[in-house]
């Protein structure tokens, strides 16, 4: 059985992603991430903060951080206008 799930936003807008990585990133990553935000933080990690037009070019950005062989950490969809990914 699968279940339908209502979406309530526009297809049309991408979906952000927050993508964390294990280890610093140098900045000249940024152009390969076109449209990525990236952000080194104190912990050693790597947050990503990606908007994603839909699965196929989620799929693209994953096999991008695999290609870096750099452990992922997690990735977490955000809902629409929202700020930070969602408290766990």
């Amino acid at each position: 059985m699968s279940e339908e799930h209502e979406s309530k936003s526009d297809p049309s807008e991408p979906v952000v992603y927050h993508i964390r990585i294990k280890g610093h990133l140098s900045r000249q990553w940024t152009e390969w991430f076109a449209g990525a935000t990236i952000t080194l933080e104190k912990n050693g990690e790597t947050l990503l903060i990606c908007p994603v037009a839909d699965q196929a070019a989620l799929h693209a950005l994953l096999r991008k951080v695999r290609d870096l062989n750099m452990p992922l950490i997690s990735v977490i969809r955000t809902a629409p206008g929202q700020a930070g990914p969602p408290d766990s």
